[in-house]
């Protein structure tokens, strides 16, 4: 049986280079040491934040740009190696300093908050102040969520607990979860894990899906209590922060200091419910073209244009993102080269890596780090473009924007990220005229549709299932979960498919659940991209110009603020119904092609 490399098989150009940030560990050692030494100098503001109020804003977000450094390279460490027993203690004692920093400097806000409010907008209205003004006016609106000072400082000392579901989740599912192998159909067995799943799930043989599938779903099951009670556990303690500030929900605890609205959430679920009949034609369509008689759980990957391969190398890929973006203009496409050749990406899946891909982008005297798990397959060349716009996003933010406020919205996060995707799309139906070409991206185009708006807000959905089940303290079980989850497929896809009882335990592997509320914004942040990319390749150099004053707002304004600079209003549903009509014309466009 074949198995995966090892780091040390992988060509270090293909590597992230962490030398970046610290050129040994003899460096992180001496930030280290600094970092807390900085922290305990901090502690001399405890009850006299009111006395020196601007430099205790400034010692703050010193201290914050000192701290993440150090947590990111043993974050990235750990990331490419969950295996490297080092890395796991070195972020061990990076999230050990984060609580400490968190924990001294928990007396700011209280303390600001005590003051006058006058005093407080007269920080706001100071010139000096103006690096600070987003975070004064953010404190100021969420003043009734401000505890107590001492109180403050018991939540910051909890970090850690607050953070053991998500890590136990990554340690089990990355290190000691073990799946069985695949057998091909030559005979062989192939290694089956979350990064080889991706691959065997899209395989052209059915009993290859069903393997894996099987083989997934089902080693999961057997996990299913511990994971439950680890998922619960994070649950309960997302219950227990929105609680313990005074906010209605967790979801209201996550939504409302981002300056979203409930509503964006609810039309969102509302909006993909009205659009399920779409869903099911598309269903539907590939049942017939899959030559099924009945569509399986399992056969939903698979693309449907079944004699045409789009295969390409990393490098192949990495090019072909290179000519897609030009529309986004010449120096975003010199960044990009910048990033793959400047230790900015890891690339291949490896033994002990942690699955999926994400870009890193908190170092802003650095660069983005971008992880991928990259297969030669179409997919993999679409990940690319994705997180190179969160990459991307980042950088234009951080060169920008004063560090208080380089960080943008969870709101916006994944619109750069789509709205690469989208432009690269349309280069590729542009560039490869055959009609098997237009076939297959238009399959591509239709299945990013069905994952990202259908699938993300199912996964939204089970989010608010689950907390409001904790909000009613019912026990948050393995069998309730999963039959609820079970539940949520059967109504967005039972109507065309067999709902596999396997599919109940999906939701376990699901590491998103661990950040709550977030998910949705693949959902939104696909229908914004489409509407922006359509303003790029329309209009050109304006529609560009637009555009980058988003990607570099930052959080200078609030995230619903900063999607108007680049002409597009997402406090309204007319946004996800517009991209549902996108989704409608390209189904209509491929069942005409493939007739």
């Amino acid at each position: 049986m074949a198995s995966l490399n090892k780091r040390a098989d992988i060509d270090p150009r293909y590597q992230w280079d962490l030398t970046h940030i610290y050129s040994d560990l003899d460096a992180w050692e001496k930030d280290y040491a600094e970092v807390s030494a900085l922290a305990d100098a901090y502690a001399r503001y405890d009850g006299r934040v009111a006395e020196e109020p601007r430099q205790a804003i400034r010692d703050f977000f010193a201290l914050d740009d000192r701290v993440t450094p150090v947590y990111c390279y043993a974050m990235l460490r750990q990331e490419a190696d969950n295996g490297d027993s080092e890395a796991q203690a070195l972020k061990d004692r990076a999230r050990a300093l984060i609580v400490k920093v968190s924990t001294i400097t928990s007396c700011l806000q209280p303390e600001l908050l005590a003051m006058d409010d006058a005093a407080l907008k007269a920080l706001m209205a100071d010139p000096d102040m103006a690096d600070y003004d987003a975070y004064l006016r953010a404190m100021l609106r969420e003043k009734p969520h401000t505890l107590p000072k001492e109180q403050e400082k018991l939540m910051a000392m909890m970090g850690e607990l607050a953070a053991a579901p998500d890590n136990i989740f990554t340690m089990l599912t990355s290190v000691d979860m073990k799946f069985p192998p695949v057998r091909m159909p030559d005979g062989s067995e192939q290694p089956l894990s979350e990064s080889t799943y991706t691959s065997f799930i899209r395989n052209d043989n059915r009993d290859v899906r069903r393997q894996a599938f099987e083989g997934i779903m089902g080693t999961y099951q057997k996990f299913g209590n511990t994971i439950a009670g680890t998922y619960g556990a994070s649950v309960k303690t997302d219950t227990f922060q929105a609680n313990a500030r005074h906010y209605a929900s967790a979801r209201a605890a996550a939504m409302e200091p981002l300056e979203i609205p409930e509503n964006v959430y609810d039309n969102l679920i509302e909006v993909m419910h009205e659009s399920l009949p779409i869903l099911q034609e598309y269903l539907q369509l590939r049942k017939k073209l899959m030559g099924l008689d009945e569509l399986h759980m399992y056969d939903l990957y698979t693309p449907m244009v079944s004699d045409f391969k789009l295969e390409m190398t990393y490098d192949k890929a990495y090019g072909m993102v290179l000519e897609g973006l030009k529309p986004m203009g010449e120096d975003y496409v010199a960044k990009l080269r910048e990033a793959r050749d400047g230790g900015w990406i890891d690339v291949f899946p490896v033994e002990n890596k942690s699955s999926g891909a994400f870009s890193m982008g908190s170092l802003r005297s650095i660069h983005p780090y971008v992880l991928l798990n990259h297969n030669d397959n179409l997919d993999s060349a679409f990940t690319i473009a994705h997180e190179l716009g969160h990459a991307m996003h980042s950088y234009y933010s951080n060169i920008t924007q004063p560090g208080p406020k380089a960080d943008y919205s969870l709101f916006v996060a994944e619109v750069a990220s789509t709205c690469n995707e989208a432009v690269m799309m349309r280069h590729l139906l542009r560039t490869l005229p055959e009609k098997k070409a237009q076939a297959y991206l238009l399959n591509h185009q239709l299945e990013q549709f069905r994952t990202t708006c259908f699938r993300q807000t199912m996964f939204a959905e089970f989010e608010r299932i689950s907390h409001d089940m904790a909000a009613r303290n019912e026990p948050l079980t393995f069998q309730a979960l999963s039959k609820a989850y079970y539940d949520l497929n059967q109504r967005y896809y039972g109507e065309s498919c067999v709902v596999d009882e396997l599919i109940a335990h999906e939701w376990l592997r699901i590491p998103h659940f661990y950040r709550a509320f977030y998910v949705y914004v693949y959902a939104t942040g696909l229908c914004a991209a489409t509407t922006l990319s359509e303003r790029i390749l329309n209009e050109g150099e304006s529609a560009v110009r637009d555009y980058r004053r988003f990607l570099s707002a930052g959080c200078s304004v609030p995230p619903i603020e900063a999607l108007k600079l680049a002409g597009i209003d997402m406090s309204r549903p007319e946004p996800l119904r517009q991209a549902m009509g996108v989704f409608k014309d390209a189904l209509k466009q491929f069942k005409a092609l493939m007739a």
